[in-house]
């Protein structure tokens, strides 16, 4: 152990996410159809979750925030996807960026969420923007794809590239020079380009910045030391806090595939058969399949999560096995998140492919969150190397 402080871990015990999580998880039931509809979350509903204090769980306590462990967000937002993938999603893309609010300034990031704090932030990982360094801060332009929920934020996080003009600035290693920009949301324009098979509620729309000025204070870089003190905001532990919040979303559609053939196989029968579905063998041996692969995945992931904050709060010098099995967890378990809903959608037989039975979507959906940077199947490389005494090239490993 290092001679670091070693910070309180209440913020394990604070039952008032989750409680919050499931008591809006049914009014996310009734808007489903209509955010599928919308390709966004309703404005409404986007109002009893902000209400809730679920876009910002990662949010710093110096501003308000609930600045919540990641075990905490991460059954918030599990039960939040169990209902509705998409609503699961976007509330676990506004936590992770509120996790890199702790790299602003607190005057700043206090004029930045507000008072009482209410930060609702969409945005994007890569720097696909151009900064020019001016007097005082930056002009911002660029192009941004994927940006989930943006319709319902109110501040967006745009990672460009430094430059002079055309040419790139780099850093004295010679790498490109990269720095996240903060921007109210009514600086962006929208283009719709959100036409998909999954996730279709979270709106992850593009968005385009035309020559905005930012603030110096207003833009930030994440390999910089964080301006916030708490095991929440340790660098090495980044990519592992925010991609824990991925294996939730993945689980939590699974959890909510299983809840979904439960309800199915009580009333469904088929062309065929007047068998119910539960009195089958083959859907009966399958439920129980699915259910093993799910509970041992979230095990996994619960438990090396859980060792990696403790390793946060105790400031633990390296941390390195604790993130090797936590990181391996994540993507294991989006992938087994997956074939746990493949092996009940096609267990439930044609009555799975209807839009009228969840099962449908909760398929669609999973397919598509698989597709995020956590599930890369080159992570399984990383751990590999890591396991077999080698370094990742990987960083965040």
């Amino acid at each position: 152990m290092s001679g670091g402080q070693d910070f309180p871990r209440a913020r394990d015990t604070v039952p008032e996410l989750l409680a919050a999580a499931k008591h809006v998880a049914p009014e996310v039931v009734l808007a489903r159809e209509r955010a599928e509809e919308m390709r966004q979350i309703p404005p409404p509903l986007a109002e009893v979750i902000a209400d809730a204090g679920l876009y910002q769980m990662f949010l710093p306590r110096s501003v308000g925030g609930p600045e919540a462990s990641p075990l905490v967000a991460f059954h918030a937002i599990e039960e939040l996807s169990k209902a509705d993938g998409s609503v699961g999603w976007c509330v676990m893309i506004a936590t992770d960026i509120s996790l890199f609010a702790g790299w602003l300034k607190t005057g700043v990031l206090r004029k930045v969420c507000g008072q009482p704090a209410s930060l609702r932030a969409a945005g994007s990982l890569r720097p696909l923007g151009r900064a020019i360094p001016v007097d005082g801060g930056y002009r911002v332009s660029g192009r941004w794809n994927f940006a989930s929920g943006i319709h319902n934020a109110n501040w967006l996080y745009c990672p460009c590239v430094l430059t002079d003009g055309d040419k790139p600035l780099l850093t004295a290693t010679g790498t490109q020079a990269v720095r996240a920009m903060w921007l109210p949301s009514n600086a962006a324009t929208i283009k719709d380009t959100w036409s998909v098979m999954g996730l279709r509620g979270t709106g992850s729309q593009d968005f385009v910045i035309d020559d905005v000025f930012v603030g110096q204070d207003y833009s930030c870089f994440l390999g910089d030391p964080p301006c916030e003190a708490g095991p929440l905001f340790r660098p090495r532990m980044l990519f592992t806090f925010l991609f824990a919040l991925n294996a939730a979303h993945a689980l939590g559609i699974a959890r909510g595939a299983m809840d979904s053939l439960v309800d199915l196989a009580a009333r469904e029968a088929s062309t065929q058969s007047t068998a119910l579905l539960r009195d089958r063998p083959l859907v009966q041996s399958r439920a129980a399949e699915a259910e093993a692969i799910l509970n041992a995945a979230r095990a996994y992931v619960i438990d090396t999560v859980a060792r990696v904050w403790d390793s946060a709060c105790k400031d633990k010098a390296d941390p390195a096995q604790e993130i090797l099995q936590a990181r391996l967890a994540v993507t294991h378990s989006i992938h087994e998140a997956a074939r746990v809903v493949s092996l009940l959608f096609h267990a439930a037989g044609t009555n799975a492919i209807y839009t009228r039975n969840p099962l449908e979507r909760h398929f669609r959906d999973i397919h598509v969150a698989r597709q995020h940077n956590a599930a890369f199947p080159a992570h399984y490389e990383s751990a590999g190397k890591a396991l077999l005494g080698l370094r990742p090239s990987d960083p965040g490993w």
